[in-house]
């Protein structure tokens, strides 16, 4: 079995600064009908992270897609602190599951009406506390020639885990080395940036007697919880030995608002067109396209927004929104906590019946490579609450008997509306022109005129 190399795609640490504003947001209804999501699983080997940030505070939930002997495996993550062992935990890939299905683009779909009726539709806008800060634990630091220390040893879960501390990342690789950590080539140069800012190290392997008493046939994600000024996410460890472009899904919850990046472009998808009705069985090899598409047409360095939405509900919904336990869970500790403590008031939206749970989700995707993204992520909170989701409609035409003149304009119409449907198809994945409109073709979509029912009179006035 192909072994993965625990720097592939290092599963990222962060930290941030967010500014505080309880901004109003208009409500706008999307509706249609959900049937279809594009999820996380339509990508191979995607990473997945949630950002929880209030503050200086952060929880950072990894999931980890490790496929290999559990002995091989090794995550190291740069921290800003010493951690300690209660700001360490695992949780269950669930979870991360939930939230992934919640915000997933999604396909959606219309069916027209008589056109004979007379209509208007109007689219209206309509882990427990975190620790404060105590002492921590004392370790007595071994003297060693490659200024390395051991700051703190723990097993959390299935996970040993250490944090360390460097003088030169040299001596860091040479340690890790030395105790059984396989480190690619060109690692020390990474590793050297963090060390000269001061970074601590949290390296976590298997314990393989707790692994087994789980019962479990993967790894469960690892959540750390800290303070820190700097809200960001190293990714350049997890590129050292990466031959292509890799996958990332940061899952961001706030009080606030949306999160975009601060060094690297932040957009929306597109969203909201008209496609084929025939892409309702190959929505995956839809998106997948279409966002490839996307990046090569933004020159591989945006990140890109696929969700942004206030998680007391969803229009249309592709999951229903987590509960309160799964977002304490995932560290969202301002939810049904009573005790006031570090607990800021913010005012009501106008758009809510009440205060529930003021929590905001973005969702970023960034497909990125050494090239393209040479720096670590860097965030911010926008204080905007504006709803967005990536979202694709199919619209079927009306197929009973009408004869009035509306009608008429209607069907001499389709055509028109299908050919749209093409271009628009085409522009965002790239895809063959023609190929789209056969088999919208062979999709009862047709792009001859119909033919008029009737004589001309009788369509005047009904008779015959």
């Amino acid at each position: 079995m192909k072994k993965r190399h625990f720097f592939k795609r290092l599963l990222l640490a962060s930290v941030g600064s967010f500014a505080f504003a309880a901004v109003g947001t208009a409500a706008y209804s999307f509706c249609g009908f959900y049937v279809g999501k594009a999820d996380t699983k339509l990508f191979n080997e995607a990473s997945k992270v949630v950002l929880v940030r209030d503050g200086d505070r952060t929880v950072i939930t990894m999931a980890n897609d490790y496929q290999g002997e559990l002995t091989e495996f090794a995550m190291v993550i740069p921290v800003p602190t010493v951690l300690q062992e209660g700001q360490i935990h695992v949780t269950e890939n669930g979870i991360i599951d939930h939230l992934d299905a919640y915000s997933a683009p999604r396909l959606v779909e219309y069916f027209d009406e008589d056109p004979c009726m007379t209509i208007v539709y109007k689219e209206s806008a309509t882990m427990g506390q975190m620790a404060e800060d105590a002492p921590v634990p004392s370790v007595t630091p071994q003297p060693d020639s490659l200024g390395v220390t051991v700051e703190a040893e723990y097993t959390v879960g299935e996970y040993d885990i250490v944090i360390l501390s460097a003088l030169e990342s040299d001596g860091l690789e040479t340690w890790l080395t030395d105790n059984g950590y396989k480190i690619p080539d060109g690692a020390a140069q990474v590793l050297e940036s963090y060390v000269k800012q001061g970074t601590k190290f949290f390296v976590a392997k298997v314990n393989l007697e707790e692994q087994a008493q789980t019962g479990l046939k993967y790894l469960r994600p690892i959540q750390i919880a800290f303070e820190s000024p700097k809200f960001m996410l190293p990714i350049r460890l997890g590129m050292i030995n990466s031959n292509g472009k890799q996958e990332l899904f940061v899952f961001a919850l706030t009080r606030e608002g949306k999160v975009e990046t601060t060094n690297y472009r932040t957009t929306a998808l597109p969203s909201g067109m008209d496609i084929p009705l025939y892409v309702k069985g190959e929505f995956g090899n839809f998106y997948k396209d279409m966002f490839a598409e996307q990046v090569e047409k933004e020159g591989g360095r945006t990140v890109f927004t696929e969700y942004a939405w206030d998680m007391n509900w969803c229009d249309p919904c592709a999951a229903d929104p987590l509960s309160d336990d799964e977002l304490r869970e995932l560290g969202v500790y301002w939810v049904g906590d009573d005790s006031g403590d570090s607990i800021r008031q913010v005012p009501l939206r106008q758009s809510s019946p009440s205060r529930a749970r003021d929590v905001f989700i973005t969702r970023l995707h960034i497909s990125y490579d050494k090239e393209h993204f040479p720096e670590d992520l860097k965030f911010k909170t926008t204080g905007d609450r504006q709803n967005f989701q990536s979202r694709y409609v199919l619209r079927h035409p009306f197929t009973g008997e009408a004869t009035c003149e509306a009608a008429e304009n209607y069907f001499a119409n389709l055509p028109k509306r299908f050919e749209r449907e093409a271009q628009t198809l085409a522009n965002l994945t790239g895809w063959d022109i023609q190929t789209i409109r056969d088999q919208m073709a062979d999709n009862e979509q047709e792009f001859e005129e119909p033919e008029p029912k009737g004589n001309w009179w009788q369509r005047l006035w009904g008779n015959g």
